[in-house]
């Protein structure tokens, strides 16, 4: 079985289970954080959705360099609404998984760096780098989501199982 075919079915359930995450999101909750040094609900859910992005910068270069020059990229204004964000996860999602569907394995054993002013970060082969960045970076994040929803007392839904509001523990 090629790489891709078998990472395929784990990055659709990953992603599908983010999505449920992202949907409980209310845009009147954007500006919440648990915490002074947390950041916000909307910034928590806005890098939710960038995260599946990193895939396609994965797959379709070499290397990404956060801050060419010394001067990092100014990033385009977060979402306003929930639509707004699921519309950009969902864009997200569709163009990373058309590129991982295509993605050979010698495409997925190459060497992808992240850098910063033209310095390496980070190396590794671009699988490692989807599971690692791109997959576990999302589950992270998506379950300090889910923390957010339960302390705003708004359901959390099941991911790998029943969840204490969806069905019985």
């Amino acid at each position: 079985m090629a790489l891709n075919e078998a990472l395929l079915p784990e990055f659709d359930a990953e992603m599908a289970n983010t999505r449920k995450t992202l949907e409980r999101v209310p845009t009147a909750k954007f500006s919440w954080k648990p915490h002074e040094r947390s950041g916000t609900m909307g910034w928590l859910a806005n890098h939710l959705a960038d995260v599946p992005e990193w895939a396609v910068y994965t797959l379709q270069q070499e290397s990404l360099d956060m801050a060419p020059n010394g001067v990092a990229p100014t990033p385009p204004p977060p979402p306003k609404t929930t639509q707004e964000l699921l519309a950009k996860f969902d864009k997200n999602v569709a163009a990373a998984r058309e590129l991982l569907a295509k993605a050979s394995d010698a495409e997925m054993h190459k060497t992808w760096s992240l850098q910063s002013n033209g310095a390496t970060i980070i190396a590794m082969p671009r699988l490692a780098c989807l599971r690692t960045w791109v997959m576990n970076h999302g589950i992270h994040h998506r379950a300090q989501l889910g923390v957010y929803l339960r302390l705003n007392s708004i359901a959390v839904p099941a991911i790998y199982g029943p969840s204490a509001d969806e069905g019985a523990m």
